[in-house]
């Protein structure tokens, strides 16, 4: 392992340190430079490039699993005809968005930052990040925001796929794709039912010369049209404006029909899919889920691509468990066997918090894990740190983006009465009870439990997952209850 150089000595003063140039960053840096135009602010990324999540996976098929109208920002509209976008398609446009709003100004690339330490006595953060040239370089800020997600960048985890290490092929994770991969005229075995499974098949499907999707249990999955009709007859500014509206308020209300009435969902789901389906392939085995609708994310299939796959002679469909993986495929439980060339896991991702920030207070170690969370935004007893967080029913900009203005909002309210610091206190009738960050029952974010922060019972500290309604309270609600003031 590389040794990093030693710290330098002078710390570069602002206001606030964003960490992360995805999204959330991005979006983030818009509002500070509209809003406080005043404040100094950078934004550091680990990696060479812009987008977060959306650099990182280059797997075929990537795509957002959103309507692109709410995933994208309200202050820079799409391009686009069609609502669902690629991988690529959202780099080039969050690069328009950087370009046409000067942003690029605030980002310095290759800056990984490894700590942060809050110091209640100089009532700023101290900051240490290691810089293209494997320099420690430190800063100094007022407030540290966290634009880093909650994907583990560095280590996928460990399939729970008994044999694995038995299959002498190919073993691919989608998060760590290889560049230029060559699959044609392979056979695949792809594992994994979720929204990454289903939106690499049909690539998949083009270029092998078999595909075998291998799911343990069902999910649902709807298919939509990927096109748009409204800009062919009024202007695409009012377009975009009512799409938008339209994205956020009919899922926000499909999600509340999912809890209210799930039966009456499930059967909506099951007629529109049967209808798609190949014979020979039975919905109820492969389709019908044994949990209710946004229990788990629903999936999103653009123009029915994944559907219309499984008409494919070179696609199948198994559902059931794994009971060993070989040298050469797959045999599962129910008797079938797979051939298989390359074994791809599409089984979640890692979660973890913070992008692994040494993160302190007073030089006190700070755990994410069973933390109560302020506002959807802070920590409970950590002071000027604010972490974007969208949601798991929606887009993740929305929550992102709630976040900011609740910054933007605070730091007015400070600069005003001259206070320094604000600092979650969580009081007792909120922490009578704990409710899950992320309300989905994936196996991969059950397994992270105990590393996530938690949701308090009342005011500030329930759950942010009502995005109108979210939207409307950190542009116009209480923003002060449960903080405490420093000056």
């Amino acid at each position: 392992m590389k040794m990093s150089q030693p710290t330098s000595t002078e710390a570069e003063n602002f206001d606030v340190i964003i960490v992360g140039a995805g999204i959330s960053g991005i979006n983030c840096a818009y509002r500070l430079q509209t809003e406080l135009p005043h404040v100094k602010f950078a934004v550091l990324e680990s990696r060479d490039r812009i987008g977060g999540t959306w650099d990182l996976h280059q797997f075929p098929g990537i795509r957002c699993d959103s309507d692109i109208h709410s995933l994208g920002f309200a202050w820079h509209r799409w391009a686009f005809d069609y609502p669902i976008a690629s991988g690529s398609q959202i780099l080039e446009y969050l690069a328009d968005a950087i370009s046409t709003h000067h942003l690029g100004q605030y980002i310095r690339f290759r800056h990984k930052v490894l700590s942060a330490n809050w110091s209640t006595a100089d009532q700023d953060w101290s900051i240490v990040a290691i810089d293209h040239n494997e320099k420690q370089k430190r800063f100094r800020a007022r407030w540290m925001i966290l634009g880093t997600g909650y994907y583990d960048y560095d280590m996928a985890p460990r399939a729970d796929i008994p044999g694995l290490d038995n299959f002498t092929g190919k073993i691919i994770h989608p998060q760590f794709w290889p560049q230029g991969f060559d699959y044609d005229n392979k056979k695949i075995a792809l594992v994994g039912s979720g929204a990454t499974a289903i939106s690499l098949l049909p690539v998949l499907a083009k270029r092998a010369a078999q595909v075998t999707m291998l799911q343990r249990s069902p999910t649902y999955i709807t298919a939509m049209p990927n096109t748009a009709w409204l800009h062919d007859y009024v202007p695409r500014a009012v377009a975009n404006v009512w799409r938008r509206i339209y994205s956020i308020f009919s899922l926000y209300f499909f999600v509340l029909l999912c809890q209210y009435v799930p039966s009456y969902v499930r059967e909506a789901l099951r007629k529109r899919t049967t209808g798609l389906l190949p014979k020979g392939i039975d919905h109820d085995t492969h389709f019908s889920p044994h949990y209710n609708p946004w229990e788990q994310r629903l999936c999103l299939d653009p123009d029915a691509a994944f559907f219309k796959a499984l008409h494919r002679p070179n696609v199948h469909l198994i559902t059931s468990e794994i009971d060993t993986v070989t040298s050469n495929g797959v045999h599962m439980r129910d008797g079938q066997s797979v051939d298989a060339d390359i074994l791809i896991t599409a089984t979640g991702f890692r979660m973890v918090m913070g992008g692994k920030i040494d993160i302190k207070v007073d030089d006190q170690p700070i755990s994410w894990g069973k933390r109560y969370v302020w506002n959807g935004a802070m920590l409970d007893g950590v002071p000027n740190m604010m972490f974007m967080f969208g949601y798991t029913n929606h887009a993740w900009t929305l929550g992102a983006d709630d976040t900011a203005i609740v910054l933007t909002r605070l730091w007015k309210l400070m600069e005003r009465n001259a206070v320094k610091s604000a600092v979650p206190r969580i009081p007792e009738k909120a922490a009578t009870g704990t409710q899950r960050l992320l309300q989905l029952s994936s196996t991969y974010i059950a397994e992270a439990d105990d590393r996530m922060p938690v949701y308090g019972m009342e005011g500030n500290w329930r759950p942010r997952i009502r995005p109108p309604i979210d939207y409307f309270h950190a542009r116009w609600g209480n923003y002060t209850s449960g903080l405490e003031f420093a000056s």
